[in-house]
């Protein structure tokens, strides 16, 4: 009894303290959402007369909550980086002034529905919200309620960063005598990875329509491209847009223009975003006649990955020199020139990274701030040590705010405190190259009030426009070196990636050599095996963070595999008899490809089969075929198979072993004048062994019966 009540008692203490952490981990899960549509005005001006703010509150919970109210809190002042980085995480801050809650109508909410938001609040001597002077101030949306089995708390909140640029009712105040340069970079760039495949000749497909979506009205790269053209209006605005485009999203809306598969379970069908493709590519066209075009990365790969692909071969550059050249396949394909030699990369580049892309013909790198290290404040471009190369910081702190959900308004507040607003000594910038997420999803109404109240920064002189090549064309105002840190070494493409990306790019090569322009043909090998190249690039684009190596590289091997099997033996439809035990083994190569591949051919599994000498390599023409005899011996009569297998000249399969049936009613010479040899060295030992055994029996008469030791003994 004793022992059981021990036992019982050390259940429920265990249950107990596991207690609170359950209970602990239940809060942590979210019971409301809140959804904003509109927040006016975005940046406080002296004609401001009220705030104003809508949206929805859904319960995403799995209790019933009563007594839903909002209010605004407003915070004191950011007076540091520090303090804009502490709301943009979500901290808490002080509470300079609230207002009173409102009911949602309706104030109950079961899981699943939602509630409208509606507030408005009226700004002036006499209102809740004060603010005391200029300056960026943070803004609570707080919503209160009381959840089923529980009492009344914050059930979810929105913080926003509130630019203030007047007092509402006060004069004017004062701007800064210098305000800084800004550029803006305005990405149109793939959310992911779409193409599965596009070969030489082929059609392209994708993994699905998604793509097509995006370029659809109101879908993310139309928003881009139409809040970019609708801002043209604003000479100020549209001077200093650079637009910063990927090479591989332009490529892939061109092929889709003109057909293209989408992968599904059952196999490839025609896709449907055609005229939509068209469409946005004219739009696109139009955008960029006679504006500023810097080029991402193709695929926005990760460059850093790229240089461990072929880390001990220092001279094959190939796979990074496609990812930074995509300039010439814009000017082709959108006709413009972009900037010469400047570059966005995308993640962190370590040294030699930086040392590979400056010989592949990068003069100017686009890169957070934050990845540069210098002694001095980064006020502009610099000159990176040890390199010929130029780097242009882009401001960290406004990247940070242009990303999540409430970024449009965040980015403003951080642009207005870049610029001074409020006098934060030290915090200010002489120029500002303000880059959004290269992956940006705001809305299209939020992307056209972002450059809207862009416009107004530049109107009021808190911001100068500066077009980007102006920033660039700028003496360095300093040196720095690259910042490669443990974390960003942690967020890099995985080892294992870059390892089964070697492996492919290693049998490419392989394969690329066994190539040869056919002169009819005029297609060069490296035409042949650019899809794989590409492929490759693709798998290690930064949208591919997180995933495992086989699906990452999933589409290069795929690409690969269908090159090469193009290439191969075909099996003979019917059992081969050979006529004598040496007779060759003949064989049929195809060749589907446009260029001539040399082959070795190799037997494999040939137990009753073997090879009488080397066979030679042979080159299989374009789109041709070739017999080859391969000269043989049957190491026995009967029936029999062997696989027959191609590879290039320095073993890098080719196509698919294809098996052969075989009979054979007679040995090859050599087996039998092996035979018969071993037999005749068999039959003279054992006449040897007979022999020395008569005469030792002859030469012991007396029938002596002492053992004698006989060499065959010893032996």
């Amino acid at each position: 009894m004793k022992r059981l009540a021990a036992t019982v008692l050390s259940i429920l203490f265990l249950a107990f303290s596991a207690l609170p952490v359950a209970v602990a981990q239940a809060q942590e899960q979210p019971r409301l959402r809140v959804d904003l549509d509109e927040l006016n005005p975005r940046v406080v001006s002296t004609t401001s007369t009220s705030l104003t703010v809508t949206g929805r509150v859904t319960n995403v919970g799995d209790r019933k909550i009563s007594k839903l109210g909002v209010r605004l809190q407003l915070g004191t002042r950011l007076q540091t980086e520090q303090q804009i980085g502490d709301v943009l995480a979500g901290d808490k801050f002080k509470d300079l002034a609230t207002t009173e809650f409102v009911d949602l109508v309706p104030d109950t909410l079961e899981p699943g529905q939602s509630a409208a938001l509606n507030l408005a609040v009226p700004l002036g001597q006499s209102s809740k919200l004060q603010f005391p002077k200029t300056g960026v101030y943070p803004l609570l949306v707080n919503v209160n309620g009381t959840p089923d089995f529980g009492g009344p708390e914050r059930l979810a909140a929105v913080t926003l960063l509130m630019p203030v640029l007047g007092i509402p009712g006060k004069a004017p105040a004062s701007r800064p005598l210098s305000a800084p340069s800004a550029s803006l970079l305005w990405p149109i760039a793939n959310s992911t990875v779409h193409v599965v495949s596009s070969p030489l000749g082929g059609p392209l497909t994708v993994a699905d329509e998604r793509l097509a979506d995006e370029l659809a009205p109101g879908g993310r790269l139309d928003a881009l491209v139409a809040a970019a053209r609708a801002a043209e209006a604003d000479t100020k605005v549209s001077s200093s847009l650079c637009l910063a485009i990927d090479p591989d999203l332009v490529a892939t809306v061109d092929g889709m223009t003109r057909g293209y598969q989408v992968a599904t379970g059952g196999g490839p069908v025609p896709g449907k975003g055609v005229d939509t493709a068209k469409n946005w590519l004219g739009q696109l066209k139009a955008l960029v006649a006679g504006r500023c075009v810097v080029t991402l990365p193709f695929a926005d790969a990760d460059l850093t990955a790229l240089t461990k692909v072929r880390a001990g071969d220092a001279t094959d550059t190939a796979l990074l020199a496609s990812a930074v050249g995509g300039a010439a396949a814009i000017k082709n394909l959108l006709g413009i020139q972009p900037q010469d030699g400047v570059l966005w990369p995308g993640g962190a580049l370590d040294a030699q990274t930086v040392e590979a892309i400056g010989k592949a013909g990068v003069k100017t790198v686009l890169t957070d701030s934050g990845k540069l290290q210098s002694d001095s404040p980064l006020s502009g471009i610099v000159a990176l040590e040890g390199t010929d190369l130029r780097a242009q910081p882009i401001d960290a702190l406004i990247t940070s705010a242009l990303n999540g959900s409430e970024s449009t308004q965040n980015g403003l507040g951080a642009i207005a405190f870049r610029a001074g607003l409020g006098g934060q000594t030290g915090q200010e910038r002489s120029q500002l190259l303000i880059a959004p997420p290269r992956h940006w999803t705001a809305t299209g109404p939020e992307l056209t009030t972002f450059l809207e109240r862009m416009g107004d920064f530049y109107a009021a002189g808190l911001i100068k426009s500066s077009p980007l090549p102006d920033l660039l064309g700028e003496s360095p105002s300093g040196t720095a070196s690259v910042n490669y840190d443990p974390q960003d070494l942690t967020a890099a493409t995985s080892g294992d990636v870059t390892a089964k990306m070697s492996q492919i790019d290693n049998e490419t090569l392989g394969l690329s050599s066994a190539m040869t322009m056919d002169a009819t043909k005029r297609v060069k090998p490296a035409d042949v095996i650019a899809p794989v190249r590409l492929a490759l690039i693709r798998a290690a684009s930064t949208s591919w963070r997180g995933a495992d190596a086989a699906t990452v590289t999933g589409n290069a091997r795929g690409d690969l595999d269908a090159i090469r099997g193009q290439v191969t033996v075909e099996r003979p439809k019917q059992t081969i008899a050979l006529a004598s035990g040496a007779s060759p083994l003949p064989a049929y190569i195809t060749n589907g490809l446009p260029v001539g591949v040399n082959v070795r051919t190799v037997l494999k599994n040939n137990v009753g089969l073997r090879p009488t000498e080397a066979v030679p390599e042979r080159t299989v023409p374009a789109n041709g075929a070739v017999n080859q005899l391969l000269p043989v011996e049957a190491l026995r009569a009967g029936r029999f198979s062997v696989d027959v297998s191609l590879t290039t000249p320095d073993g890098t399969r080719l196509g698919t072993d294809a098996r052969f049936e075989l009979t054979s009613t007679e040995y090859g010479a050599i087996t039998i004048i092996i035979t018969i040899t071993a037999a005749g060295a068999l039959l003279l030992l054992s006449s040897r062994r007979i022999y020395r055994r008569i005469k030792d029996s002859r030469a012991d008469p007396a029938g002596e019966t002492t053992p004698r030791v006989t060499e065959d003994a010893q032996v």
